[in-house]
Parts: C-alpha cells; structure tokens; sequence
C-alpha cells in the first residue's frame, strides 16, 4: 500500500530518488548530483520540504511533488516545483492523489491561486493539469546566443552602464515592472543566486534601462524604458555582460514579451526547440 507524507519527515536521500528516478525518462535530461538538486530545488526555486509531498511503497520513494509559496506578482502563490512518479507506478493514481495533497497546501496556507511549468508536447502532463482545471495563461520561450564576440565589440559612448547591487536593482525593478516576470527569473529568485550580476544603463545620469544576470550567461531580467528604446539601450547592456560572465554563450526565456522577442531575435539569439507553458488555477 502507497504511503503518503510530506518531504519534511523523510530523508533528503528518498526525496531525491523519487525525484532521480521519476524524470530517468523525462523529455529533458535532468540527472544532477544530489547536492546540486538540494542548492537548486531547495534554494532560488523556493520549493520546501513543509510544502512538499513524497509517495512511498514501503519504503521505496515512487513519487514526490515539491511546493513553494511566495507573493507572486501580487497574489500569494503555491508552485508546483516539480512532480515527478516512478515509471512503474504512472496510470496508478500516484500523480492524482500528490496533486490533491498539493491543493491541500495551497488551501491551508490561503493562497489565492496555484501555478507550474510544463513542457510544450508533453500532451499527457498538459491534459493532466487541464483536468484538474488548470489553464494556459503564458508561453515560455529559450533562446540561446552562442557568437559573443560580435557583442563584446559594441560600443554606445552616449551610454554609460555601470554595475549595481541587489539592493539597488530591487527597488530599481520594484519600481519599474511593468510586465510579466516568470518564476525563475523575478526578484525573489534572483536574491537567492550567488553569482548574479546586476547593470543599470545611464544616459546623461538617468537610468534608462538595467540587465539583471548571472555569471553563466543566463538573462533573467532586461528592460529599457519605453523613451529610450531603439536606441541601442539593451546591446548595451548585453554587451556589457557578455564582457564579463564566464560563459560562451548567452540565455534568456521569454514570457510573452513580443519586444523583447523580436529585440533578441534581431541581434542573434536563436529559439531553443524547448518551451514551456504557464499553467494556473485560480482557488
């Protein structure tokens, strides 16, 4: 008989089987250490144990759903980090009772809507979710730009980018949001990063524009104000930043954002053959 609990009465070791072998098979590889799972799935991605449930037959973990809660984009949230069955038990109402304990969570907690990711062509997970109400409300673009040399070469003299805290960019971004922000890229989760980098664009000692990334080439935030745009604001930002991560290439996802979309595919970034979907139900 399956068994039930939350995450924060077993080991970190059963958790991070039942996660190893429930995506063994997954569309995306995402085989990691255990220590890299627990720094990334119990840090920036906001998940915790409280929050988060563990199917066990016996003592075999052959199920886990992780949770977090935060203040996401006004209303208090329960995400859906991750939900992962062993493939021996899928079709068993392993998935359906993990997502019921889910919802309890949400509920207990007073939260006002529930949300995840899915991946687009994953038909089975995507119509799962539709059955249990939830609904697409955000696409997740990837692009990748892997030719750092053409951007390091540009320079805008009129445009003075200078480096930032994250204090400074908290309030900067708090005060300029004017779009939506996924999950894995809002100011929450850039706090809990240890290698972010944060630049703020300046022309003649106004802000105009601010890029927010980490020291592996990934984008999580760009924004110029809407003044200054087409005026070589945003490349020189990337410019700045591909000066100095570590990586060779540059990444950013994109929700629904048609100017940042069509500004990153005119300079080079190409779209991965991933995307997700946002899905969300409204309690």
């Amino acid at each position: 008989m399956i068994r039930y609990l939350k995450c924060s009465e077993v080991s970190m070791d059963l958790i991070f089987e039942a996660f190893s072998i429930g995506f063994s098979d997954y569309i995306i590889k995402l085989s990691m250490p255990k220590d890299i799972f627990v720094s990334r799935f119990f840090g920036p991605e906001g998940n915790s144990l409280e929050y988060s449930h563990i199917a066990l037959d016996d003592d075999k973990a052959v199920g886990v759903i992780l949770g977090g809660i935060k203040n996401y984009e006004g209303l208090k949230t329960l995400r859906c980090g991750t939900l992962a069955v062993h493939p021996d038990y899928r079709g068993k109402g392993v998935s359906q009772k993990l997502m019921e304990l889910h919802r309890q969570v949400a509920i207990e907690n007073n939260c006002t809507q529930m949300f995840l990711e899915v991946i687009v062509g994953n038909d089975r997970a995507i119509n799962f979710y539709k059955k249990l109400s939830y609904e697409k409300v955000y696409d997740l673009k990837y692009f990748t730009f892997d030719n750092l040399s053409t951007l390091r070469s540009c320079n805008y003299p009129h445009i003075n980018i200078k480096r930032l805290s994250f204090v400074d960019i908290n309030s900067i971004v708090k005060e300029t949001k004017d779009y939506h922000i996924n999950w894995q890229s809002d100011i929450d989760y850039l706090a809990k990063l240890e290698n972010s980098l944060y630049y703020g664009a300046y022309v003649e000692d106004k802000l105009v524009g601010y890029l927010c990334g980490t020291s592996l080439g990934k984008i999580n935030l760009l924004w110029v104000t809407k003044n200054h745009r087409f005026m070589g604001i945003g490349l020189s930002l990337i410019s700045e930043f591909s000066k100095e991560i570590k990586s060779e290439k540059l990444f950013i996802t994109i929700p629904n954002n048609n100017l940042i979309e069509g500004f990153v595919r005119h300079i080079g970034f190409k779209q991965d053959a991933i995307s997700q979907y946002e899905m969300y139900l409204t309690l």
